[in-house]
């Protein structure tokens, strides 16, 4: 497989949320506690980066079980770490009116000390739209939104104030104070596998696209694709990092040596950076150990796992 960059892959973990119903059985303060303590563990053997989903119930079918609001989450796990990146994979554009969205992932910028991603995408999962409110738009539509969103939001994080009139959303002189402690800007993830206009979208906009659960051999497929996506508009390919998150059939194969040949297979491509799911740390701390180890084997992280 081919290199597509020369830095090395850096490693990303989904932080327990209860999305995966691994808070089944808890009350909410030691569901919380866990939450933390995964975060600060992470942290500490190595991981580049933490994320949480943008979900407010499980998958069907429904149940009453503990799912924590991720914005407010990712601002509580900044002030109880202090290295790792932090990300959402990825807001539902259309959850937020786009200028909030703008506001809160500053302000979160700053709080973090500059170490937020802003990631974004269309949004998909239909039973919750539904529940709380937002109907569910075609696939179209919802990508729309997205595309209005991401007008405004890349306004809302330049310097001065943000006017765009869209179909979908506007903002009308808008003084946006403060734009986060990073520089150029935050950076811009855009999650989805859509080649039409996803992709497209990731050219436009974005610092990094995150493809969702493609095996290695389905990321050396897509790379071409991508880098032609920045390249209809001018854009020089090498300029989008892109990175994958490692679940479902991706990430379904033995621990130990399979493993970290997948995760050997993943770094060949030259990605900027893998996720992997962290949900079981929640109920047993010591559920990662063999993803720590594997992790370090593959060359993604130098620490040995600490409980």
């Amino acid at each position: 497989m081919a290199r597509r960059f020369g830095s090395a892959v850096k490693i990303g973990l989904t932080l327990p949320q209860g999305c995966d119903r691994e808070y089944l059985g808890m009350d909410p303060r030691h569901a919380w506690r866990r939450t933390i303590e995964v975060a600060q563990w992470a942290e500490t053997v190595g991981f580049e980066s933490l994320w949480v989903y943008d979900h407010m119930q499980v998958d069907p079918p429904p149940e009453e079980a503990i799912v924590f609001e991720p914005i407010v989450e990712l601002a509580a796990v900044a002030a109880a770490t202090s290295r790792a990146r932090l990300g959402h994979l990825v807001l539902a554009a259309a959850y937020r009116n786009a200028g909030l969205t703008a506001k809160a992932i500053s302000t979160l910028d700053v709080v973090s000390g500059g170490r937020v991603e802003l990631g974004i995408g269309g949004g998909w999962k239909e039973d919750e739209w539904l529940a709380y409110g937002y109907g569910f738009p075609a696939a179209a539509e919802r990508l729309a939104i997205l595309a209005d969103h991401l007008e405004i939001i890349t306004r809302m994080l330049a310097p001065g104030r943000a006017t765009y009139e869209g179909r979908h959303a506007h903002v009308r002189d808008a003084i946006h104070e403060p734009k986060g402690l990073q520089e150029p800007r935050i950076p811009i993830l855009i999650g989805g596998n859509g080649q039409n206009v996803t992709w497209r979208l990731a050219a436009r906009f974005a610092d990094e696209l995150n493809v969702d659960a493609l095996t290695p051999a389905q990321v050396e497929s897509a790379l071409p694709v991508i880098a032609s996506r920045c390249e209809e508009i001018g854009r020089d390919p090498s300029t989008l990092r892109v990175s994958v998150h490692i679940w479902g059939a991706a990430g379904d194969v033995q621990p130990g040596a399979d493993r970290r040949q997948r995760l050997r297979d993943y770094a060949s491509l030259g990605l900027s950076r893998a996720i992997v799911q962290g949900f079981a740390a929640a109920a047993d701390p010591h559920a990662l150990d063999s993803m720590v180890e594997d992790c370090a084997a593959a060359g993604f992280l130098d620490a040995a796992p600490v409980s």
